[in-house]
C-alpha cells in the first residue's frame, strides 16, 4: 500500500495529510472539504464564520451554533475557568488589538490594553445547552478559539479517516500533529516527530521523539513574533497584563493521546514557573512534555526519557 500525502495553505498555516490506504485520492478530497468547513465554523478572522456570528451578537442576543463549535466552546470554556489557568478564550478582544502574526501587528496604548481586558472574562459565556446556543454578555466581547482549534480538528480528522478504513496516517497542522495507527514505514511501528529548535530556522529539530498513535503539540514564543523599538512581543497573551506573556520557556511540547488535549494543556501551562509546568504535568494522567528554555536548557518528563532519539 502507498503513502499518498495532500498540503493546503489555510487557516493560517500548512496542512499535510498523508494516509496509506489503496484508493486514497476520494479520502483525502473529503479531508480538505472537511478543513474548509472547520475554518468556516471556528475561525476568528472570517467574518462570515459560524463563531464570527456569535462574537457579532456580543450584548446583544444568544446564537444556536453547530454541535461541534457548541462542543469546543463549552471545553474552552471549561479549561479558560479551572483554577490557575492560562487559557482564555475570551482573549479575543486583545489578540485582535495586538493582531501579531498579520501585516498590521501593532502595540496598542496602555488604555486601549485596558478597555479590552474589561471585555475578557471567560464567565461571561452563557451556554444553552438544550438550544445548542451561546451568548457573550458584554458588547465588545470576542470569542477566540485560536488556541484550542487546531488539536480538535485534527482529532475529528482522524475520526473521519477511521471511517474511512484508513489504517495508518498522519495530520500535521502547522506543528501540530497526530498519528493513526502505526508508522509502516518504520520497522517498530513508531512514528518520528521532531521538535523544531526554538532559536534556528523551521526543520531544525532539537531531538525526535518515538510516537504510537499520539498527539504532539508545541506551543513556543518563536513562531508569530512582532519587532517594535528595539523589543521583540511573542503572540501567547498573558489575559492578566494585557501583553505578551513574561516566561524562561522558549518552547512547550505535549504528547498525549487527544490532540485538543495538547492544545489545552501547552496554553494552560504556558507562563507558569518551571517547575510548576513540570510537577503539573507528571501529576496530570496521560500527558508527557519536553520543556526548552530560553537558556535552551532540555527538560523532559518521565514518560518520554526512553522514546528520545
Amino acid at each position: 500500500m502507498q503513502a499518498s500525502s495532500r498540503s493546503i495553505r489555510l487557516m493560517g498555516t500548512t496542512i499535510d495529510t498523508k494516509i496509506w490506504h489503496e484508493h486514497p485520492e476520494p479520502i483525502l478530497d473529503q479531508v480538505e472539504e472537511l478543513l474548509y468547513l472547520y475554518k468556516n465554523r471556528f475561525s476568528a478572522n472570517d467574518l462570515t464564520s459560524e463563531l464570527m456570528e456569535v462574537n457579532l451578537n456580543a450584548g446583544v442576543q444568544p446564537v444556536p451554533v453547530a454541535a461541534d463549535l457548541y462542543e469546543l466552546i463549552e471545553l474552552g470554556k471549561a479549561h479558560s475557568c479551572a483554577p490557575g489557568s492560562r487559557l482564555n478564550i475570551t482573549i479575543g478582544p486583545l489578540v485582535q488589538t495586538w493582531r501579531i502574526g498579520f501585516s498590521d501587528a501593532k502595540v496598542p496604548s496602555q488604555a486601549t490594553i485596558e478597555e479590552k481586558l474589561a471585555l475578557i472574562n471567560p464567565e461571561d459565556i452563557l451556554l444553552y445547552p438544550d438550544e445548542q446556543m451561546v451568548f457573550l454578555k458584554k458588547e465588545g466581547m470576542a470569542i477566540d478559539l485560536g488556541a484550542l482549534a487546531k488539536g480538535y480538528i485534527a482529532d475529528k480528522i482522524v475520526e473521519h479517516l477511521k471511517r474511512m478504513g484508513v489504517t495508518a496516517g498522519l495530520i500535521n497542522l502547522g506543528g501540530n500533529v497526530l498519528s493513526l495507527g502505526q508508522a509502516p514505514h518504520h520497522a517498530d511501528g513508531f512514528w518520528r516527530i521532531g521538535i523544531q529548535h526554538p532559536k534556528k530556522p523551521r526543520g531544525n529539530n532539537v531531538l525526535v521523539i518515538k510516537i504510537g498513535e499520539e498527539s504532539v503539540v508545541t506551543s513556543g514564543i518563536y513562531e508569530r513574533t512582532l519587532e517594535f523599538e528595539g523589543k521583540t512581543y511573542h503572540h501567547i497573551f498573558d489575559s492578566q497584563t494585557g501583553y505578551p506573556v513574561a516566561t524562561d520557556v522558549a518552547s512547550l511540547t505535549i504528547v498525549s493521546k487527544q490532540s485538543v488535549d495538547g492544545e489545552i494543556w501547552t496554553t494552560r501551562l504556558f507562563g507558569s514557573s518551571i517547575l510548576d509546568i513540570y510537577n503539573t504535568v507528571v501529576a496530570q494522567e496521560g500527558i508527557e512534555a519536553i520543556i526548552i528554555t530560553k537558556q535552551d536548557q532540555l527538560i523532559v518528563t518521565p514518560g518520554l526519557e526512553s522514546r528520545i532519539i
